[in-house]
């Protein structure tokens, strides 16, 4: 395991801190691909999983540094695809995911964010999107954020460079809550503990149909039909697999 994450497994739920405090928790490949492993490590007893940072910091991106270096060296710029496999392993995940955003979010910090299931900040916590000051574009908290913001919102992100506060985070429905930055692992830890509480095969089954609706129900018919299928097929778990997630109707399915 890398230095620069820490695990700490608790009854039903986990948690990950970045500790990269000197850069601000910017992901280098180490700790992408720490992180990564670490996902893959957690089993059916982890129903919910905190993603949190140390000091002043929730994630400052991924290291530009270490990938300017790279790109000098002549060698391969994989650091998108490791970001991408990253946020992918956490939405695919059965776990519930939360973001404990405890400082800055930014770039590719405020995707784990934007990916994690559910987002608590603490109240002097910022996002931002700095990239267009560097004449790019967020690719990947620039998607995300589309995909939760309504078009001026994620714009005034993308095109000022202006980072928001946890409070208009907040209200733009980035985050779920905001707390004093002295409750927040408090917080996360009690949030994590009552969903380690619950039916597996329901949370995923809930967790999945935050993706599936309204990204494929184009309706309120195929989504009330879809709501019925999830149940059924969380009925027909048996009580012998219930750590297994069911195989979920897609919401275009008329049955």
């Amino acid at each position: 395991m890398s230095r620069t994450i820490q695990v700490e497994h608790h009854a039903g739920w986990a948690r990950i801190r970045i500790v990269r405090p000197e850069k601000r928790n910017a992901l280098d490949r180490a700790t992408r691909l720490a992180l990564g492993a670490a996902i893959a490590d957690f089993g059916p007893s982890t129903r919910a999983v905190v993603l949190t940072g140390t000091d002043t910091s929730f994630c400052a991106g991924l290291d530009l540094k270490e990938r300017a270096v790279e790109v000098a060296a002549g060698n391969s710029d994989t650091a998108g695809e490791e970001a991408i496999a990253l946020n992918v392993a956490i939405r695919a995940h059965r776990a519930i995911f939360i973001a404990g955003v405890n400082g800055l979010a930014l770039g590719g910090g405020m995707t784990l964010v934007n990916t994690c299931d559910l987002a608590i900040a603490a109240e002097d916590a910022a996002f931002g999107t700095p990239e267009i000051g560097f004449g790019a574009y967020a690719s990947m908290a620039g998607p995300t954020a589309r995909l939760l913001l309504n078009r001026k919102r994620a714009g005034w992100l993308l095109l000022t460079g202006e980072r928001i506060s946890a409070a208009t985070a907040f209200d733009w429905g980035l985050v779920n809550e905001v707390i004093p930055g002295t409750d927040l692992e408090a917080r996360c830890a009690e949030l994590a503990a009552r969903i380690a509480v619950f039916d597996p095969v329901a949370l995923t089954a809930i967790k999945t149909s935050l993706d599936a609706v309204p990204g494929a129900a184009t309706n309120w018919q195929q989504a009330l039909v879809y709501g019925q299928g999830v149940n059924a097929e969380i009925r027909g778990a048996s009580a012998g697999s219930r750590d297994e997630p069911p195989s979920l109707p897609h919401p275009s399915r008329q049955e």
